[in-house]
């Protein structure tokens, strides 16, 4: 009975630290600068632990730090600050 509450134990304090990917589409961006640009301006962002940008399907993906969260108003004024559009955000 103790391995097994270990166990479950275990389990939900690994759980509780899941990061999020998010991707988001973006109007705008055509050239490597408009993507270093991007890159730079999440990377400030103490939730943001990775960024990738894909100029060809126009998404930026964002992958968070265990337990951090970006808010979609946050990705928002990131982006628009930045110069672009927002077309659409998807959490997974």
């Amino acid at each position: 009975m103790r391995k097994l509450i270990i166990l479950v134990s275990a389990l939900t304090i690994s759980s509780g630290a899941s990061a999020e990917t998010i991707l988001t589409s973006v109007n705008g961006m055509v050239c490597a600068f408009c993507a270093t640009g991007i890159e730079k301006s999440f990377k400030k962002q103490a939730a943001v632990d990775t960024v990738t940008v894909d100029l060809d399907k126009k998404l930026v993906t964002l992958n968070t730090k265990p337990d951090k969260t970006l808010d979609d108003a946050v990705i928002k004024k990131v982006i628009g600050d930045a110069g672009y559009a927002v077309v659409s955000i998807e959490r997974k």
